[in-house]
């Protein structure tokens, strides 16, 4: 099993959300994070002061998936959450030693 973290820009989440519904991913975790990359953030205007956004709003989504599922989500998350622009974001793959379902204590993939 495996622990996809994709990080991407906000107004990408229901894109996002409807590819991987597409392909069977059942469960997501969803968070709203700030951050920055290459970006490096930006300058606003507000009531005729200039200030820096250091930080920039996004969207993490966590998701476990069995190892079989992993190439297609990558695949769904990378043409959804695509711009073709700076900032679009990171997909973090780790291995997941073990999942429990709290309710009726199945591990492993049944608990995905």
């Amino acid at each position: 099993m495996k622990m996809i973290t994709a990080v991407v820009k906000p107004f990408k989440l229901d894109d996002v959300r409807e590819a991987l519904a597409a392909i069977g991913v059942q469960g997501v975790t969803v968070t709203e994070v700030k951050g920055f990359g290459r970006q490096k953030g930006h300058t606003e205007l507000y009531r005729g002061a200039e200030y820096v956004v250091d930080f920039l709003p996004k969207v993490k989504l966590e998701l476990a998936l069995a190892d079989e599922m992993v190439d297609s989500a990558i695949e769904a998350i990378t043409t959804a959450a695509q711009t073709g622009k700076i900032g679009d974001g990171k997909i973090f793959i780790s291995d997941l030693q073990d999942v429990i379902r709290i309710r009726t204590g199945e591990t492993g993939a049944e608990a995905v």
